[in-house]
């Protein structure tokens, strides 16, 4: 680990990019170089080709007989690339990559080739075998869920729970204390913004400010209950699952071959489950067998799987066909793996996992259950009801198709119709019109899977389903089932099966794993801070104690997220200030000890959203069909369309222009830029100036008081009043004589130019 975060730093690799880069190798590179080059570039070559070792490293770097086969960050100086482009030697020789093969070196070599250290590691027994009773004593995220007790605290005035214990103990054992309480106008703004995605109003923080000054806790508490009750909960929270569902209104791969119009039904469903604070065990049963489970048991949430990506081959041979199949199956074992049990499988498909007790015939367990399904759209009506439409339908195309034979068959005879003939026409036309008036509009349906067999998959060698080996059982992984673990034999895709192992009390990750997540929507960095990782090439948790704790007291709850809410939001962990302690900075500068709140940027849907509310315009009618444009339409960003290429809607450019990731794969987080585009947009944009003007409205309604104004735009928007020098410089800004400060604004007023001032403000996007 150490030679892999050394070679990293020295590539010139942020550290906390150098999980997911590896995870990228793992499952992009190294197959496609398993599969395509190691049969005359490695060490099992029979005969080694040009001196080129292709299977570690410092093959790659040293190079064969025509020097090194790449330049890290440098895919044009690359060999490697000019031979796979047939630029240069035209390798492959037998057929060329696939154009997004290519693109997956290129990629690979631009990140500055990652690759796991070449030093052997603590996996593997001499016979080659995983040394299971080692990983499960050793590997924290291996070992069964403890109930720890909470440890004692020098400062025992400070704690408000277990969970302030844990924090507390691991600062008192650095020399550290934590940080003051955070002032109630930035507790309210912090509690709304993280709970429902929206600012509070002026009359939320007048409320809320004395009633904390009186009693913290109690204010803090019932705050909390009245938002977790809000409709608006779900639509935030369900977001952040979203996240780890890929979720997109479009089918497809990189091809996103076509639009789904019935994917909003899984979004929605999310966001209800969430509001009703369905229990996360029962939140994920459905999503992976829902249309197993009863009757009353939704089969949309199967869109968990249900909305990925099908990918399609590039042409009609059977290896391309194969190789489409392989992608497909490999992200419903990627979503499933790094999404509920923050594991890597998929790095299992060509070979043995080379860090993690993941053998491959474990990958192929696992495919061989979703190689029993299909993707249909089912009713959302009862059976009877659904079949009465389709009759109802079917009856008015066959009257349209014979309508239409006996209209061209006239006409290829070249001939009027006979008396009897136009009679029949009549008539049909008649059922026809009196079918369609009659005939509804058609049932609502949703996007979900379904069974289509109960047989075994072979592990494909090397990856590839032509070359079947021995067969694979379909059962759960062997890290956490056991070698004895039964195999799923009931009839059908053994997603049943599957479902119960997944939230298993024997299996200790899907609690950890959502428990992590939880904290890291929070406080904006996980205890785990590889959240869909928890594998050796993952990071150790800064507080494993206090996550075993939060994952047992969630399974106590009864998997009650909105439980595990208010153990986090009650804590005086989370009511830390924001604020810097420059001594505290300097001996963790990271703040992995949490010594204060982490300030946060807020992400693009709570800014977009946000600013519709502080401007009056949001418009919170919930759920139903996406809207395309979000520079024009006021509901929810949650409600914006969103394509799986990322060029595709309207929504993507300026979705994606602030961080909206491109739902190819389940998202561990969200990455965080700050670039000059991002405020070229706020200076420039018609969505701002559009924005300005609606907030200088509202201002204007309010009272035509310059002062008054400005007290309730910082009321507004912050949740504060301004400051002496910030009254005093946007009274000087506003009182202006007209034009003085008009010059490149076009036609806005000084109010419209001072409002998109406070809009584009730091202070308004951040969370502290």
């Amino acid at each position: 680990m150490m030679n892999t975060l050394l070679w990293c730093l020295g590539a010139g690799i942020p550290a906390e990019a150098q999980n997911s880069d590896i995870e990228f190798f793992e499952s992009a590179v190294r197959p496609l170089l398993v599969e395509r080059c190691y049969s005359c570039h490695s060490s099992k070559a029979e005969k080694l080709q040009a001196g080129l070792h292709l299977d570690h490293r410092a093959g790659v770097l040293r190079g064969g007989d025509s020097g090194p086969a790449i330049v890290p960050g440098k895919p044009e100086e690359s060999l490697l690339i000019r031979a796979v482009r047939y630029e240069e030697y035209e390798m492959p020789p037998e057929r060329k990559l696939a154009d997004h093969e290519i693109k997956l070196l290129v990629r690979w070599v631009q990140m500055g080739a990652p690759w796991p250290t070449d030093e052997p590691g603590p996996t593997t027994k001499t016979d080659g075998e995983y040394d299971w009773d080692q990983f499960r004593a050793k590997h924290w995220s291996f070992r069964p869920i403890e109930n720890p007790e909470a440890p004692q605290v020098d400062n025992t005035a400070w704690p408000r729970g277990s969970l302030d214990h844990f924090i507390l103990a691991r600062m008192e054992s650095a020399g550290l204390s934590p940080g003051s309480p955070a002032a109630p106008r930035n507790l309210v703004r912090r509690i709304h913004l993280d709970l429902i995605g929206l600012p509070p109003t002026t009359a939320e923080v007048a409320v809320f400010v004395p009633a904390a000054e009186q009693n913290l806790q109690s204010a803090v508490g019932e705050l909390v209950d009245r938002l977790l009750d809000s409709p608006r909960y779900g639509e935030r929270w369900g977001r952040h699952w979203l996240d780890v569902a890929r979720f997109s209104d479009g089918l497809g791969g990189f091809t996103n071959s076509g639009a789904n119009e019935q994917a909003w039904r899984y979004r929605d469903w999310v966001v209800e489950a969430f509001n009703q604070d369905v229990p996360y065990d029962e939140f994920v049963k459905l999503q992976i067998a829902g249309d197993l489970l009863g009757d009353d048991d939704p089969a949309v949430a199967t869109g968990f799987f249900a909305l990925g990506p099908i990918y399609k081959s590039d042409g009609g041979d059977p290896d391309s066909i194969a190789q489409a199949k392989g992608e497909t199956l490999d992200d419903r074992i990627d979503t499933l793996s790094r999404g509920l049990l923050a594991l890597t499988i998929s790095c299992a498909r060509c070979h043995d996992h080379k860090f993690d007790p993941i053998p491959q015939q474990d990958y192929y367990s696992l495919a061989g259950i979703f190689n029993n399904t299909d993707i249909h759209d089912t009713p959302l009506v009862p059976k009877n009801e659904a079949a009465e439409w389709d009759q109802q339908a079917k009856a008015i195309e066959d009257l349209k198709k014979q309508i239409k034979e006996l209209g061209q068959r006239a006409s290829k005879e070249k001939r009027e119709l006979t008396d009897d003939e136009k009679a029949r026409m009549q008539q049909w036309e008649a059922q026809l019109m009196k079918r369609q008036k009659s005939l509804p509009p058609k049932y609502p349906a949703a996007h979900v899977l379904h069974d289509t067999g109960s047989g075994n998959m072979k592990v494909a060698i090397r990856g590839n389903l032509r070359k079947p080996g021995n067969e694979a059982p379909r059962r759960f992984l062997r890290i956490i089932a056991g070698e004895d673990r039964t195999d799923f034999k009931e009839d059908g895709s053994g997603r049943r099966e599957l479902a119960e192992a997944v939230v298993s009390p024997g299996n200790p990750l899907t609690a950890r794993v959502i428990a992590n997540r939880i904290w890291m929507h929070h406080f904006g960095k996980a205890l785990v801070r590889s959240p869909s990782n928890f594998g050796v090439n993952g990071e150790l948790p800064t507080h494993p104690l206090l996550l075993d704790w939060l994952a047992s007291e969630f399974i106590r709850s009864g998997w009650s997220i909105k439980s595990l809410h208010r153990t986090i939001m009650m804590s005086a962990t989370y009511q830390q200030t924001t604020a810097v302690d420059q001594q505290k900075f300097e001996a963790d500068g990271d703040n992995r000890l949490i010594w204060r709140m982490n300030p946060r940027r807020m992400d693009v849907e709570v800014w977009r959203d946000s600013l519709l509310f502080v401007t009056g315009e949001l418009d919170v009618t919930p759920g139903g069909p996406p809207f395309d444009d979000p520079a024009k339409n006021k509901r929810r960003t949650l409600y914006a369309r969103v394509s799986r290429n990322g060029d595709q809607v309207t929504a993507d450019a300026f979705l994606r222009l602030f961080d909206f990731p491109l739902m190819r794969a389940t998202i561990a987080q969200r990455p965080n830029s700050v670039v000059p585009q991002q405020f070229l947009f706020m200076m420039n944009s018609q969505f701002m100036v559009d924005r300005a003007r609606a907030l200088a409205q509202r201002l204007k309604t309010v009272s035509s008081d310059t002062e008054a104004q400005i007290h309730h735009a910082y009321g507004l928007l912050f949740g504060r009043k301004p400051s002496t020098e910030e009254l005093q410089i946007a009274s000087t800004f506003l009182s202006a004589p007209p034009g003085a400060t008009e010059a490149g604004k076009g036609q806005l007023s000084i109010l419209v130019q001072y409002a998109q001032v406070l809009l584009s403000s730091n202070e308004f996007m951040y969370v502290r």
